[in-house]
C-alpha cells in the first residue's frame, strides 16, 4: 500500500468516527463477530456431534457384529459335528465297519451357508494332522495343526467352547478358531475364519457411512465458507485499515517515534499511541490540548509557537528542532520533532503533521563519549611515556606534555590538525647520539628502535599505524633497563671465564673416565659382594633397633631435662640454645633411624601383618588428629568431607602409619594457605583413599624417584625441610604387602595427589 492509499485510509478513518457515534459503531462491529462466531460454531457442534454418533454407532455395530459372527460360526460348527457324529453312529447302527469321513459326506454334513464370510472347516485326526478340508481352495489337507497355528493352539484353545477363540495363525494372519470333539468319530472338527474375512461386511458398512460423512462435512463447510467470504468482503476495508494503523503503531512504537498531527486554527494536537508511552502517560483521547503539551516542555528550549508562526508567514519550509519534554517519572525525555505544514481533505485549516523521534539514548551516547574522551585525554595526559597521535593526513590529533617537553614545542603548536612538516620544523631535536632499530614482525605497520640522547639516556620508540592509516608514537625511558643490561653483559663475561675453567675440569674428567672404565670391572666382582653386604646390613639394623634407640632416647630425655630446667635454672641462655639444638638432632636423627630400621625390617622380610577389618574413617580420623597440630602450625588447612563407611582388611598399625607418612609429606610440602583434602570411595574388590594437597608438586621426571629408599626430589622448597627419604618407600612397601598399590600424580605449583588402594575386607 502507497504512502498516498495510506494517508487516505487513515483521514477516512478519522472522518468516518466523527461522522458516527462510536459506541454505534463498536456495536455494529461485536454484533458482525458475534454473527460470524455462532454461526462457525454451530456448524462446527454439528459435524463434531454427527461424528461421535457415527463413531458411536460404528463401534457398537462392530461389537455386534464381531459377536454375530461368532455366533453363527459357532452354530455352523456345532450343527457339522452334530451331523458328522451321527452319520459315524448310523454306520455303526447298520453293521457297517466304520470307514474314515469322504470329501463329499463332510460337505453333506455342512448346513447351508457354513462355509460362507471365509469360513474354513477341516478334520483333524487325533495324531493331529487335518486329514479334510473345505473348502477345497483352503489346502490344508495333510498338514499338521501346528503348521497352521502358533503354538499357542495348545495353551489357549478349548475343546466345544461356545466362543471362538483370537489365535495367530503361523502366516502371521489374525483369526477366530473354534474345535469341537467328534467322538465316537475319531478326530475334531476345527473352524478357522480370518479375521479380515470377519471384519470384511463391516469395513463395508464403515466405507459408506464415512462417505456419507464426508458428502455432508464438505456440504456444510462450503455453506460456512461461502457466508465467511461474503462477511469478509463487507469486512476488508475495514481490515485493511486496522492493519494499516497496527503496523503504523507498530512501526512507531519500534522506532521510538510517534505520530503528530497539531490543528494550529484550533490548538488540538493528535498524539500516536507510541507518544503517550514515550512519556509515559495513559491514553486521554486522541486529541490534546497545545497547553497541555507546552507545560510538559522544558522551559529552557525555544518554544515552538514561534516556529509554527514563521511556517504560517511563508518564512520556513519545514520544522526541524529538538527540545526536551517531561516524563510521567520526572526525567526529561530529549525530541527531535520533523514537521511540515499540510492540508487534511475536507479541512479548510492547516495542519503541522509530522513525527517526533525520541534521542535521548543518543544525547546520553554523546554525553558518555565526551566524558569518555576527557578520562582518555587525562589518562594519555598523566602516563610517564611521551605519546603522540596522527591522524591518516599526516596532522596532530593528540600529544601529551611529556612529548611537548621532549621536543621543546610551543603550546601553539600541539593542537589537533597542525600538520606532520609543521610539528617537526617546530621541534627542538635532541642530540641522538646513537640509534638502534630493532627487529618488527611486520615492518609495514611500525617500527620500534632505541635511541641514545646527548644526557646518555635511553629511549624506547614504538611508532604502529592505526586501522584509519595513521600512526601512533610512544616514547618510554628504558635508562634504568640499559644499565641493567650493561651489568649482565658483564656478567656473561665472568660466566665465560667460568665455562673456560669448566672445560679444563672436563679434560681432566675425561681422563679420570679411563680409569673408571678400569674400575668398571671390579665394580662386576664388588656388585655381588655389595648386596650380600647390604642383606646382611638390613638384617644388622634391623637387630640394632634397641641398641641405637637406647642411648638416642636418653639423649633426647636429658636434653628435653635441661630444656625445660626441670632440675633447677641454667644461668647461661647459651647452654639452653644447645640443649634445644640437641633435643632437635636427637629427635630428628631417633625418626630417620627408626624409618631406617623400619625400612630394614621390610627389606629383610622379618614384618609380619595382622590383617583383620578395619574401618577406614577411623584410621583416618585418628591419624587427621596427630597431623592437625603440624598443619596449624604450617598455616595448612586439612579439608575433611564426609567419609564413606568402607571396611579393608589390613594390618591397623601399618595402615595408620602409611596415613602419617602421606598426611605429614603432603602438610610439609604445601605452603602456608594451602589445603590438603582426603577423600575414600570404592572401586571393584578395592577402598581408595584420595590424599590432594595444593602444593610445590613435582616434576613428571621426578615421580618415578619417590619411592625408592633414601631419594628425595630436591628443589628450593625441600630443601629447607628434613626428612631421611623414607618415608613414601616405607608407606609403599606396607600397601604393596597388603596386596594393594599408591599411584602419584603432581603437577608443578599445581599439588600433589596420592592415589592408595586397599583390597576391601570380605565381611
Amino acid at each position: 500500500m502507497g504512502k498516498a492509499q495510506l494517508g487516505e485510509l487513515f483521514f477516512r478513518e478519522r472522518a468516518l468516527r466523527f461522522s458516527l457515534p462510536l459506541p454505534f459503531l463498536r456495536q455494529i462491529t461485536i454484533t458482525e463477530r458475534a454473527l460470524r462466531l455462532l454461526i462457525t460454531t454451530l456448524i462446527s457442534l454439528f459435524l463434531i456431534t454427527l461424528a461421535v454418533a457415527l463413531i458411536l454407532q460404528l463401534t457398537y455395530s462392530r461389537s455386534s457384529h464381531m459377536a454375530q459372527q461368532g455366533r453363527e460360526t459357532i452354530l455352523h460348527a456345532s450343527a457339522a459335528a452334530a451331523n458328522i457324529r451321527q452319520a459315524y453312529l448310523d454306520q455303526i447302527r447298520s453293521g457297517y465297519t466304520p470307514r474314515s469321513l469322504s470329501e463329499e459326506d463332510f460337505r453333506k454334513a455342512l448346513v447351508p451357508g457354513a462355509l460362507e464370510e471365509g469360513r474354513l472347516f477341516a478334520i483333524v485326526n487325533t495324531d493331529g494332522l487335518i486329514a479334510l478340508s473345505l473348502p477345497g481352495n483352503a489346502d490344508l489337507a495333510g498338514r499338521s495343526i501346528l503348521e497352521v497355528l502358533s503354538p499357542r493352539f495348545v495353551t489357549d484353545m478349548r475343546i466345544n467352547d461356545t466362543q471362538m477363540t483370537r489365535l495367530a495363525m503361523v502366516s502371521g494372519e489374525e483369526a477366530y478358531v473354534s474345535l469341537h470333539d467328534l467322538v465316537p468319530f475319531p478326530g475334531s472338527l476345527l473352524v478357522i475364519q480370518k479375521r479380515a474375512d470377519v471384519m470384511r461386511a463391516w469395513r463395508e458398512s464403515v466405507e459408506q457411512v464415512s462417505l456419507l460423512f464426508a458428502v455432508t462435512f464438505l456440504v456444510l463447510m462450503l455453506l460456512g465458507a461461502a457466508f465467511h467470504w461474503q462477511a469478509a468482503k463487507a469486512a476488508e476495508a475495514d481490515q485493511t485499515l486496522s492493519t494499516a494503523t497496527e503496523r503504523l503503531d507498530m512501526a512507531l512504537d519500534r522506532g521510538h517515534c510517534g505520530l503528530w498531527d497539531w490543528d494550529v486554527a484550533h490548538g488540538k494536537i493528535f498524539w500516536s499511541k507510541s507518544m503517550y508511552a514515550i512519556v509515559g502517560t495513559e491514553e486521554k483521547g486522541e486529541f490534546l490540548s497545545f497547553g497541555e503539551v507546552a507545560e510538559r516542555i522544558h522551559p529552557d528550549d525555544a518554544p515552538l509557537e514561534g516556529v509554527v508562526e514563521e511556517l504560517l508567514r511563508g518564512e520556513r519550509n519545514s520544522l526541524d528542532q529538538e527540545f526536551r519534554i517531561r516524563h510521567t517519572d520526572g526525567h526529561w525525555v530529549w525530541l527531535r520533532i520533523r514537521a511540515a505544514l499540510s492540508r487534511a481533505p475536507g479541512e479548510g485549516a492547516p495542519h503541522l503533521i509530522g513525527i517526533a523521534i525520541d534521542v535521548t539514548a543518543q544525547k546520553n551516547a554523546d554525553r558518555l563519549n565526551q566524558e569518555a574522551e576527557l578520562r582518555l585525554k587525562d589518562a594519555i595526559e598523566n602516563i610517564s611515556e611521551a605519546f603522540v597521535l596522527w591522524n591518516p593526513n599526516n596532522e596532530l590529533v593528540l600529544c601529551n606534555s611529556k612529548y611537548q617537553q621532549f621536543h621543546s614545542l610551543p603550546a601553539s603548536v600541539c593542537v589537533p590538525g597542525t600538520p606532520y612538516e609543521v610539528v617537526t620544523r617546530t621541534a627542538k631535536e635532541p642530540a641522538i647520539r646513537q640509534r638502534m632499530p630493532l627487529q618488527s614482525q611486520d615492518p609495514s605497520e611500525g617500527s620500534t628502535f632505541e635511541v641514545q640522547l646527548g644526557d646518555s639516556r635511553w629511549l624506547h620508540i614504538n611508532e604502529r599505524r592505526t586501522k584509519d592509516g595513521g600512526f601512533v608514537s610512544v616514547g618510554t625511558d628504558i635508562t634504568a633497563l640499559k644499565k641493567h643490561e650493561e651489568r649482565l653483559v658483564l656478567s656473561e663475561r665472568e660466566l665465560m671465564m667460568t665455562v673456560r675453567d669448566l672445560q679444563k675440569e672436563r679434560i681432566l674428567a675425561e681422563q679420570q673416565s679411563q680409569r673408571l672404565a678400569d674400575l668398571a670391572d671390579k665394580y662386576a666382582r664388588e656388585k655381588t659382594r655389595a648386596e650380600t653386604a647390604n642383606r646382611s646390613k638390613s638384617e644388622f639394623l634391623a637387630n640394632m633397633s634397641h641398641e641405637l634407640r637406647t642411648p638416642l632416647n636418653a639423649i633426647i630425655g636429658f636434653s628435653e631435662v635441661i630444656e625445660t630446667q626441670m632440675l633447677g635454672p641454667i644461668a647461661t641462655p647459651k647452654y639452653l640454645e644447645y640443649a634445644r639444638d640437641i633435643h632437635k638432632s636427637g629427635q630428628f636423627l631417633l625418626d630417620v633411624i627408626s624409618d631406617i630400621l623400619d625400612m630394614s625390617k621390610i627389606e629383610a622380610g622379618r614384618v609380619q601383618l595382622e590383617l583383620r577389618p578395619v574401618p577406614l574413617s577411623t584410621a583416618i580420623e585418628e591419624v587427621l588428629r596427630l597431623i592437625q597440630p603440624r598443619a596449624a602450625e604450617g598455616g595448612v588447612e586439612i579439608v575433611q568431607p564426609s567419609l564413606r563407611e568402607i571396611t579393608v582388611t589390613a594390618d591397623k598399625r601399618a595402615l595408620k602409619q602409611v596415613l602419617i607418612n602421606l598426611f605429614a609429606n603432603a602438610v610439609k610440602f604445601t605452603p602456608e594457605g594451602g589445603r590438603v583434602t582426603v577423600a575414600t570411595e570404592t572401586e571393584p574388590k578395592f577402598a581408595k583413599i584420595t590424599i590432594a594437597d595444593t602444593g610445590i608438586g613435582i616434576p613428571a621426571k621426578d615421580i618415578e624417584k619417590l619411592g625408592r629408599p633414601f631419594e628425595q626430589v630436591e628443589n628450593q622448597f625441600t630443601k629447607s625441610k628434613g626428612g631421611s627419604g623414607l618415608g613414601l618407600a616405607i608407606s609403599r612397601s606396607l600397601i604393596e604387602l597388603h596386596g594393594g598399590r599408591i599411584d602419584i600424580a603432581s603437577r608443578v605449583g599445581a599439588g600433589t595427589t596420592v592415589t592408595v588402594r586397599l583390597p576391601l575386607s570380605a565381611a
